[in-house]
């Protein structure tokens, strides 16, 4: 789903961790939205199937989601609901997240919304309103990061050196990806922009900090959580 290929460089997404749930009641009837991320639609899917066997008794699991950089794998499901009024306006609720002013770029999240039936009909429009609140309200309090495709460049260093350098790459706003262990040295790796001159001032950076000692070797891209601005 991740390649290179895609045409964004970057997207928001949910935190790493466990799911985020979030309850609301409208007239009576209880909404509980849980958000997961998910890189596939088989994972979506199997949210489902999960909250469909510990919400067993609710009378409907609604469900939407988002997959891929790109955004290009849309799903909705209303599960029972009148037509497009619980699908569609929960997928909406996703889909025009506003993420920073302006952007709405939320993907690779499935939320399910299920109902337990309070005994008052709300009517279509009431529906609409409900589930599309019940995850627009859960997106307001989970916890986001921006994943980036960030080009992933390799500096050998001594062991003894490591720790200091990374230290000092930390300090002037480099991000780390998983550092590397070798017999011989540690491997430390920087993700960076994917632009010839981001990739060139940090490797000046990396000279300045080791007195010419360490060179830079770009690599691959790979996906990056880092914070939201």
């Amino acid at each position: 789903m991740q390649e290179e290929e895609s045409r964004a460089a970057t997207y928001t997404t949910l935190a790493a961790g466990p799911e985020f749930r979030h309850e609301i009641e409208i007239k009576r009837s209880r909404f509980i939205t849980v958000l997961r991320r998910t890189a596939s639609e088989e994972a979506a899917r199997d949210l489902v199937a999960s909250l469909r066997r510990e919400y067993h008794d609710a009378r409907h699991h609604c469900s939407a989601f988002v997959l891929g950089p790109d955004r290009e794998v849309q799903r909705s499901s209303d599960d029972g609901e009148p037509s497009g009024t619980a699908g569609i306006p929960m997928l909406e609720a996703l889909i025009k997240r506003e993420t920073t002013p302006g952007a709405a770029d939320l993907s690779d999240v499935s939320a399910v919304v299920v109902r337990y039936f309070g005994g008052i009909l709300l009517g279509a429009g009431g529906l609409v309103r409900a589930y599309s609140e019940s995850v627009s309200s859960a997106l307001a309090l989970a916890p986001l990061v921006r994943r980036r495709r960030l080009r992933i460049c390799d500096t050998p260093v001594p062991h003894a050196a490591a720790g200091r350098l990374e230290n000092d790459l930390r300090a002037a706003g480099f991000v780390m990806a998983e550092t590397g262990y070798r017999a011989q040295d540690t491997v430390l790796r920087l993700a960076i922009p994917d632009q010839p001159a981001e990739i060139a001032a940090a490797a000046e950076r990396v000279l300045s900090l080791t007195a010419g000692k360490a060179v830079l070797t770009p690599g691959g891209t790979e996906w990056i959580d880092v914070p939201l601005p």
